[in-house]
């Protein structure tokens, strides 16, 4: 991750009433045969947003702007809470310490990275989670509940949990962990265009923002 980031969440309010989601790229080519050949460019899928879509007033309006300038346009990226997909588990439901497997022990490795695996039969996918929200995470060793403090600590600026003195998951012991998350962003764009007679009649000014990749 650049050091061009802020560590301020997007404002909330706006946030959860906005459109966009993740984005991939793939090669396709076609045989003279007719099959075709796919190769996948990126391991990892990358999320654009339009912020948008939450404006519904011109004090709203007003407060991306301010945080626009604030972010110098694409310079700094800063946190967005992403409505539909923000959780180690489903939406609705309470985070669990065993929601998502993050590693196994081997009574030697103190520090395991948060992610987040999609599907779980043809081909799994694991997102690696890089801003946790603090006071979210939870963690456990063998299926027990560890406490954030006495038996690890949390970098929620990088997503790494580190286990303390006395607290290293033994060999084969497997750590777990459940948390909220933002996704870290950056706007696409230098230029602002606030048209405020079209604003007025219902229209929706584009405010696109992109994922930031470490």
């Amino acid at each position: 991750m650049s050091a061009a980031f802020h560590e301020i969440l997007f404002p909330l309010d706006i946030a959860l009433r906005s459109a966009g989601g993740p984005e991939r790229k793939t090669d396709v080519v076609a045989l003279g045969s007719g099959r075709e050949e796919r190769n996948a460019r990126w391991a990892h899928s990358r999320r654009r947003y339009d912020a948008g879509y939450g404006i519904k007033s011109l004090d709203a309006l007003s407060t991306v702007l301010a945080f626009f300038e604030e972010r110098r346009g694409k310079l700094y990226g800063f946190r967005w809470r992403d409505r539909l997909d923000h959780s180690s588990g489903a939406p609705s439901a309470v985070v669990s310490a065993l929601d998502q497997p993050i590693g196994a022990g081997d009574g030697t490795n103190a520090t395991f990275a948060l992610g987040k695996t999609y599907g779980s039969v043809h081909a799994p996918y694991t997102r690696p989670i890089a801003k946790p929200v603090a006071g979210s995470v939870r963690v456990a060793v063998a299926g027990v509940e560890q406490e954030e403090g006495i038996a690890f600590s949390l970098d929620a600026t990088t997503g790494l949990v580190t286990f303390l003195a006395g607290h290293i998951p033994a060999a084969d012991a497997a750590v777990t962990a459940g948390f909220l998350f933002d996704v870290p962003v950056r706007f696409d764009t230098d230029y602002l265009e606030a048209d405020l007679s079209g604003f007025a009649a219902g229209a929706i000014p584009h405010i696109p923002l992109v994922e930031i990749k470490p």
